[in-house]
This record gives C-alpha cells, sequence and structure tokens, in this order.
C-alpha cells in the first residue's frame, strides 16, 4: 500500500511567511511617516510613496512619468535646486537635510527637508536618485515661535535698558542734589572735592559739604550713612541739613555731631535705627594758613599731607557712630594747616576696596604710604591722584567713596 503524498507544512510556511514580508514592505513604503520618491536623472519622478502624494494631494497617475521633481518645487525651490542642490548631488552622490518648500496641487507650499542618495550600476554609471522627504511644517511652526519669541525677548530688553538708563539718569540727579552743586571759594584755600559712584543702579550715602560760618570761619564735614537705596538718601539728606543749622547756633565741631546725633534718634527709633559716620571741622585763619578744629564720629581718620613731604593720620580714630547710641563720645583734634599743606578726608570705600593682596583690602597702611608718596600735592593734585587710585579699583569697588582736600597753597 503506497502512502499518500501532499504538500510539505515548512514550505507552504515560509512561503506564507515570505509574501507577509514582502506585502508589510510594500505597506511600509507606502504609508511611512516619510515621503519617499525615486527619479532617473533627469529628475523624472518614477516612484512615490502614498504618503507623499497625500501630503501634496496629487493621484499616482498626475506625477508617474509626467512630472519631475523640479515641477514640485516653488519658484525659489527650483532655483536652488538647480544651481546648488542637483549639482551638488551629482557631485558628491548624496546630501542629506536640505530644506525645500514643495508645491501642493492648491497652490499651498508644504515646508520640507529633503535626503538624497544617487543609485549607481556596478560600472559606476549613475542611474536613479532616491530622496527621504521630511515634512517640516512642525519645524517651521516651531522657528517662527522661536523668532517671535526671540523678537519679543529682544524687545522687552530694549525696554529694560531704557527703563534702566532711566532710573539711573534719576538716581543721578538725586545723588547730586545730596551734594553742593560746588565748593565755595575761601580766600588763601584750595578747596577740591570727588565723588566715586561704584554702582549707577543704586543710591550712595556719602556726603560732604563746605560753607562759611561768617568772621572768616569755615564750617567742613564728610561722612557715609549706613546702607544705600532711597532710605540712606533719606538719611544723608537729614545729616547734611542739621550739620548745617547746628554749625550755625553752635560752632563746636562735637557739639554739631551731638545735635546730629540727637536728631537721628528722634527720627529713627527701635528697628528703624539708622546711624553713619561724619567727621567735621571748622577752619579759622591763623597767619598764613589756618587752624582746624576737628571732631570724628567713627569715621576714618584725615591724612594730613605736610609741605615737607610727608603725611600722617590725624588722631582721630575712636569715637562712636552717630545715631547709634543716645549718648555717644566723639574724639577731637586740632591741627595747624601751613602753606604748601593738604587735608584729606575720605569715605571707607576708599580703604575697603577689595585688592590681590594682604587681605584682600586696601587697606589704612597702603592709603598712609600712598599719600607719603604723593606729598607734598596740591588740594587739586591730591583728589586727581586718588581719583586714579579709585579708578585702578575697578570691580573691586565695592562702595560708593567721597573724598574733599583743603590745601593751603604754597608761598
Amino acid at each position: 500500500m503506497t502512502a499518500q503524498t501532499g504538500p510539505e507544512p515548512g514550505r507552504d510556511g515560509d512561503a506564507a511567511v515570505s509574501a507577509l514580508l514582502e506585502d508589510s514592505a510594500e505597506d511600509l513604503y507606502e504609508n511611512a511617516p516619510c515621503g519617499y520618491l525615486s527619479t532617473l536623472m533627469d529628475g523624472k519622478i518614477v516612484k512615490i510613496n502614498r504618503t507623499l502624494l497625500n501630503w501634496l494631494g496629487y493621484t499616482r497617475d498626475e506625477v508617474v512619468g509626467r512630472m519631475s521633481f523640479a515641477n514640485l518645487l516653488t519658484m525659489g525651490g527650483k532655483l536652488y535646486h538647480e544651481t546648488h542642490f542637483a549639482p551638488l548631488l551629482r557631485m558628491q552622490g548624496e546630501v542629506s537635510g536640505i530644506a525645500l518648500e514643495l508645491k501642493s496641487a492648491n497652490g499651498t507650499r508644504l515646508p520640507v527637508l529633503v535626503t538624497s542618495v544617487v543609485k549607481t550600476a556596478p560600472d559606476g554609471r549613475q542611474l536613479l536618485i532616491r530622496a527621504t522627504v521630511f515634512d517640516a511644517r512642525d519645524r517651521r511652526s516651531y522657528e517662527s515661535e522661536l523668532l517671535r519669541a526671540r523678537k519679543e525677548a529682544e524687545e522687552a530688553r530694549h525696554v529694560a535698558e531704557r527703563d534702566r538708563e532711566r532710573l539711573q539718569s534719576v538716581l543721578a540727579t538725586l545723588q547730586r542734589s545730596l551734594l553742593p552743586p560746588s565748593l565755595p571759594e575761601v580766600p588763601n584755600l584750595e578747596a577740591v572735592a570727588g565723588y566715586h559712584t561704584a554702582s549707577p543702579d543704586n543710591l550712595g550715602g556719602d556726603f560732604y559739604d563746605l560753607f562759611s560760618l561768617g568772621d572768616e570761619r569755615w564750617c567742613f564735614f564728610l561722612g557715609d550713612v549706613c546702607g544705600k537705596g532711597p532710605e540712606a538718601a533719606a538719611v544723608t539728606s537729614l545729616t547734611r541739613h542739621t550739620l548745617r543749622a547746628a554749625a550755625l547756633h553752635e560752632q563746636d565741631p562735637a557739639t554739631m555731631l551731638s545735635t546730629l546725633n540727637t536728631a537721628l534718634q528722634e527720627r529713627y527709633t527701635g528697628s528703624d535705627g539708622r546711624y553713619c559716620t561724619v567727621i567735621t571741622g571748622v577752619l579759622s585763619p591763623e597767619g598764613e594758613g589756618f587752624t582746624a578744629t576737628l571732631a570724628s564720629g567713627g569715621h576714618p581718620p584725615a591724612l594730613l599731607l605736610r609741605a615737607g613731604g610727608a603725611a600722617d593720620y590725624l588722631p582721630t580714630t575712636g569715637g562712636m557712630l552717630v545715631g547709634l547710641l543716645p549718648s555717644p563720645s566723639f574724639v577731637c583734634a586740632d591741627v595747624r594747616l601751613r602753606p604748601g599743606d593738604t587735608l584729606l578726608l575720605y569715605t571707607d570705600g576708599l580703604t575697603e576696596a577689595r585688592t590681590h593682596s594682604g587681605d584682600g583690602r586696601y587697606g589704612d597702611a597702603a592709603l598712609l604710604g600712598f599719600a607719603d608718596r604723593m606729598a607734598p600735592a596740591s588740594a587739586a593734585a591730591t583728589i586727581e591722584a586718588v581719583t586714579r587710585l579709585i579708578e585702578s579699583f575697578g570691580d573691586g569697588l565695592d562702595d560708593d567713596t567721597a573724598v574733599l582736600a583743603l590745601g593751603v597753597p604754597a608761598a
């Protein structure tokens, strides 16, 4: 008895799998998330997938064998294709990520990114071009949004810069209002002042003044209010006006500081306490120069540049801050200014400037050495040299700095 033979199950299964794979590959080509097309070397389209046809709104019969790739491009795209894209492709055999615009059947534009590869025969002849087309509408939208956001940010930056310039202008005007517009002319005395702002965005609390008390006597002061901003400016204004008023009633420098201390204690109390450092003095003519009586409330000591070529600190260190305690003590000193002598007053922004030496601050010793090398010097030369010194600190100057020089001209 002969057994009946039938189809081999393994071969039928392999054929079914092979057919399914071929169908899947074709389906993947036709419905890929990107567009595919193949053209001859002259650009005539010989194959295109359904995805790209759907994007453009054409049927296969309208495109295959009837249109070239250039026919799908906008006018600008055609020019770029002919002058750059096609020559580069023929020369290199591949170009990728080229941004173009395709023209759909209804005339709308489709931004795309195109990658093309030339397929060659074994003998090297170029046969056809295969192109992959990516929809760049989302990218174009993103780029447009990015450009819009960048434009808005740029406009906002310009507005912020204009606002900052206006603010700086207002602050500069207010800062000038806290200082005398100019120093008066004092017989037989050269008086020069300077003010260096550490930041144009902040109001400083440094101040100085020089004014007549009558009977050939003159009052001067220089100080620094704690803090910055409008609050410090208010304290500065109160301090200047109080010292001026006190000097007209009582021409003793220590009494002037006591009056200022009382005013600050009455105006600012509790957690809103405000204080400052001040050095004030009265100049009285004597012979060819002046006698100066000084009082200091917690302020850095004044420097005396002598005509003989040396510099010394005046013994005014140790006075208490003005406005901090109800009954502070102040340190007083007398000094004779002779022809060629110059008295230099300054705020601590100068000595506390950051440097790269020692403890990182300029310091009292460095300033004394600087003055010692500079002496003798007129008031104008002293302020000029100190200004250059301040500018040399650059970003190391953290605080505003006020300087006042009073010098008796050399005989």
